[in-house]
């Protein structure tokens, strides 16, 4: 029933056999390993095995085999008494090798736990970890593979210590309008602060720090949305350049915290240290939201490593290609994509979602390439079994749910088609957005629906403004500095030849590609970026912050830092002094929108009258001349725009029930090149306009005051901003 054997499968002297333990029948649920106080309950998932061993490893690395006699629903499990947190196991799975049938099983690795809460060690990417000849790339579809032991090479999963004091910890519950998200990574967001204890620098601790915490404070920001943290791998082709896998869009646990974010490294250090950042987050009233990738896993395509889900039922867990199952289905551009039409690995998912929400405490999730889950066959269904067991699963259809609403595959695209629960990061509000600011003819009339929520895109499936995530810039292309002072993208340093990363970026250098001491082209950058912040946070829908636009961030123009672990993508917290003007128009842009429900309406509007006979609307779009825009305008080519914005005219009511009030506002928008004269609007509904907000001004401030009807100049390229006061 248990045995022990050398760490190498070529041979060697055997190391010290460990204590064989007690082992009960344990039960089929929960999958995973899981303590209990006393023991720990292991059940691995395979409908493919025709036999199952526990590993137990030793700190020496010495392995007890323990198999697993009992099965239920294809759930292999056993309960050992004496296993308590630190312990160290893997499985070895029995069953077909036939890649042409889409089976895998190899014994002579050591696979991973899919539901591993933590785990330890590295990848040595040698023969030992791959399931055919190296050297002559086969997989041996009518023999039997190389049979080499991964055990030493491989990873171990870790049994943790799931008891933790949370306290009064309760999510903050922001509702989506009132949300300002801030994208970060946690490594690149704290390794050089100056404020964070060089120890705590690129870890979760860091991250939770009070410095970190207090700056986004200081931004309004009430959601930070982490880069992925589930444990993911550095693939060998980019370690075999020097370069690692920084964004982390390669997981292979879907339950467990990336152990290299841990400032403590023993054995499952990292979860504890992640909920005390979440507490930490949460005491500060900030949610913490995480982009996950149930995709794909880190073992790529037919010639990728054997690290769990392949190894132990590989038809159950990826596409395969109909016509010859040793090949996967590849909607994500990684390799492979995981078989969410399967109950197991859709069961996967959800266990894994509900275990971030119930356990972690995380409040949302961001699904990377979304529409490879809503895969039932080839087409993306809106109807598919992964939505439908989100609407009615009590857990995850309660936390905040973002979709990227595309993945490579025909099709793919499916910006405002995911169902009522979610919102989606709008594409076109960036793609509109980009266009204007540089000049772009014919973007005015979508310009307007971005602005104004993207009705067009979510009112039908009878979501709010604020299932659209607006967003200019993310971690996925240039930064907002990148964005203005770049027209072609530099990513030579991630050793392609500039040929990776997107082509087409709707970006405009201003006059000069990359730095530049010329004042003119510095003065106009900053100023397209404060004209970019506030469109953001001018508009309706939820806004996202890429981590350092704030401060001017740049990547040198790489705008695919997927690969770059260094300085290149990492915050330089410097530049906090260096752009303080632009920190602090962020500060006052958030702040606005903040105060304003104006800005972050419930409702879309109607653009009727407020009351009957009275032709004072919600919202009314004017020409620089006072007039109502008329069909022929939104035709025309105009690079100016105003927007009446009624603050008496906000019919959703608060969560108490009560009316909303606010101000009314004025946005006059002048991309042109030039200074265009406005009339501000005249009535009994306006008498005086305050301008509270300039684009042209470093700082974003101004002191008109200007009588209704009376003409102001808006400068070349900026946004200003009128509360009426009378």
């Amino acid at each position: 029933m248990s045995s022990s054997k050398p760490t190498s499968g070529q041979g060697g002297a055997a190391t010290p056999k460990p204590t064989v333990t007690t082992v009960w029948p344990g039960a089929a649920y929960p999958l995973g390993a899981t303590y209990d106080g006393a023991g720990t309950n292991f059940s691995v998932f395979s409908e493919v095995a025709e036999k199952v061993e526990l590993c137990l490893i030793a700190k020496d690395g010495a392995e007890t085999r323990i198999e697993l006699d009992e099965v239920d629903g294809f759930a292999w499990h056993a309960y050992l008494p004496t296993v308590t947190p630190g312990q160290r196991y893997g499985f070895r799975v029995y069953g077909p090798w036939d890649p042409a049938a889409g089976h895998r099983c190899d014994p002579s690795k050591l696979l991973l736990d899919p539901y591993g809460k933590s785990f330890h060690g590295d990848f040595e990417f040698t023969q030992a970890l791959f399931s055919y000849d190296l050297e002559a790339e086969d997989l041996a579809s009518g023999g039997t593979p190389p049979m080499v032991d991964s055990l030493g090479h491989t990873m171990t999963s870790v049994v943790i210590n799931p008891f933790f004091h949370w306290g009064s910890d309760h999510p903050p519950r922001t509702p989506y309008h009132e949300t300002i998200i801030y994208e970060a990574h946690v490594k690149g967001m704290t390794q050089t602060h100056p404020d964070i204890p060089e120890e705590l620098r690129g870890t979760y601790a860091g991250l939770g720090h009070p410095a970190i915490i207090d700056y986004l404070k200081a931004l309004n920001v009430t959601a930070i949305e982490l880069m992925p943290v589930h444990q993911f791998l550095h693939d060998h082709r980019l370690l075999d350049l020097g370069l690692r896998n920084y964004w982390g869009y390669n997981t292979f646990g879907f339950f467990a915290p990336h152990y290299q974010y841990a400032a403590t490294q023993h054995a499952g250090a990292a979860v504890a240290e992640f909920k005390t950042m979440v507490r930490s987050f949460h005491e500060a009233g900030i949610e913490v939201i995480l982009d996950v990738v149930y995709n794909h896993t880190a073992e790529g395509n037919h010639l990728g490593p054997t690290i769990n889900f392949r190894g132990i039922d590989n038809t159950a867990y990826y596409r395969l290609l109909d016509d010859d199952k040793r090949f996967y289905k590849d909607f994500t551009g990684t390799g492979n994509s995981l078989n969410a039409r399967y109950p197991h690995t859709l069961q996967l998912i959800m266990d894994s979602l509900r275990y971030w929400a119930l356990e972690m405490h995380v409040d949302g999730f961001r699904f990377d390439l979304a529409s490879t889950l809503a895969r039932e066959f080839y087409d993306v269904d809106r109807l598919s079994a992964f939505f439908d067991l989100v609407q009615q699963d009590p857990v995850v259809s309660q936390v905040k749910l973002i979709a990227e609403p595309w993945d490579i595959g025909e099709g793919g695209y499916q910006v405002g088609n995911f169902p009522g629960l979610w919102t989606e990061w709008n594409g076109k509000y960036r793609d509109t957005v980009r266009d204007y600011w540089r000049g772009e003819p014919a973007t005015l009339g979508e310009f307007a629906s971005r602005l104004t929520g993207s009705s067009d895109l979510y009112e039908a499936t009878g979501r709010r403004p604020s299932a659209s995530i607006n967003f200019v810039t993310c971690h996925d292309g240039f930064t907002l500095a990148d964005l203005v002072s770049y027209n072609e993208k530099h990513n030579e340093a991630n050793g392609e030849d500039n040929r990776d990363g997107e082509s087409h970026n709707r970006s405009w250098n201003c006059g000069a590609e990359g730095p530049t001491d010329d004042p003119e082209i510095v003065a106009l950058r900053h100023r397209q970026m404060r004209n970019i912040m506030a469109t953001l946070m001018l508009s309706q829908g939820t806004p996202m912050i890429a981590h350092g636009d704030e401060i001017g961030r740049t990547q040198l123009g790489n705008n695919n830092v997927y690969c770059q672990d260094s300085e290149i993508s990492w915050m330089d917290w410097g530049l906090r002094e260096t752009n303080a003007g632009l920190l602090d128009f962020a500060r006052k842009v958030t702040a606005l929108r903040k105060k304003h429900p104006v800005f972050r309406r419930r409702r879309f509007f109607e653009g009727e009258p407020i009351r009957s006979g009275d032709q004072i609307r919600d919202i009314a779009w004017l020409t620089p001349a006072g007039t109502e825009m008329t069909h022929d305008d939104w035709g025309s080519g105009f690079k100016c725009v105003a927007v009446f914005l009624n603050g008496e005219a906000i019919t959703a009511p608060n969560a108490r029930g009560e009316r909303v009030v606010d101000d009314s506002f004025l946005l006059c928008f002048n991309a042109h090149s030039k200074p265009v004269e406005f009339v501000t609007p005249d009535g009994d509904h306006a008498k005086e306009w305050t301008a509270v907000l300039d684009t042209w001004d470093p700082n974003g401030n101004s002191d008109l005051l200007i009588k209704a009807g009376e003409t102001i100049s808006v400068s070349p390229r900026s946004v200003l901003v009128l509360q009426k006061t009378a």
